[in-house]
């Protein structure tokens, strides 16, 4: 049996560091994810971690009446990136941590440059790495960039951790009847009605067999269940159906 450590991408939405403000980082969410985070670390887990920013500015939004170009208003939304993996960086510190910012824009007063061997050694070395400022180009959203930078570490899976249990085919909120995919292929992730992520991020995913896991990030410990293989609490996107 192989003794190789797993090592998973954790995909956070910028909005839910904001909480019930709508806007910002609520430092008792950070915390949480935080401890976490923590726990797979504890459990010899290798952890690498991006952070959207939609809490801070969006580039669709900020270019959507014209005057912000939508590259400007992308490169925007790439700063607010970094300002979030920033703040997770102190909160994973706070609780003990050892953890690196890698971003895609050089930015050497507050983070690394993002290099892919480098990233790999510090995840090796039991340090948590966060991905920040996107892929480094605009029109690509952070759902890629998660799935590019879980492709070049060679990550197990990649967790989507969201604000519901996996993927309906609509608004679970909003829609009592909403219906849950348990299991779905990368095929039917990218159909226009199933939001699981952007089509370029499934693509990517599908072209290299890269599992994608949907989940529920304010429930305790759900990220170390689904990594020691209890799917119960989420739905999976992959080949075969199986992971």
């Amino acid at each position: 049996m192989s003794n190789k450590r797993k090592r998973v991408l954790v995909k956070f939405s910028g909005e839910a560091l904001a909480g019930e403000n709508g806007f910002g980082i609520d430092t008792v969410i950070l915390k949480f994810i935080a401890n976490e985070i923590k726990t797979l670390v504890e459990h010899d887990i290798e952890i690498g971690i991006v952070i959207g920013g939609g809490n801070i500015i969006r580039g669709v939004s900020a270019a959507k009446d014209g005057i912000i170009k939508r590259s400007s208003g992308d490169y925007m939304g790439m700063l607010s990136t970094v300002i979030n993996s920033i703040a997770m960086q102190e909160a994973l510190e706070h609780v003990g941590m050892d953890v690196r910012v890698q971003s895609a824009i050089k930015m050497e007063a507050i983070s690394e440059t993002f290099i892919v061997r480098r990233a790999k050694r510090h995840l090796e070395k039991g340090r948590i790495v966060i991905f920040a400022a996107g892929t480094g180009n605009p029109f690509f959203t952070t759902d890629t960039a998660a799935t590019l930078r879980a492709i070049e570490i060679d990550a197990d899976m990649i967790i989507k951790a969201t604000k519901v249990d996996g993927v309906y085919d609509r608004d679970p909120n909003k829609f009592s009847d909403a219906k849950k995919y348990n299991r779905l292929s990368y095929e039917m992730a990218m159909d226009d009605h199933i939001k699981v992520m952007d089509d370029t991020s499934i693509a990517l995913a599908k072209d290299n067999s890269l599992p994608i896991i949907v989940c529920n990030m304010f429930e305790k410990e759900n990220l170390l269940r689904i990594i020691e293989g209890n799917y119960e609490s989420c739905s999976i996107v992959n080949k075969t159906n199986n992971v």
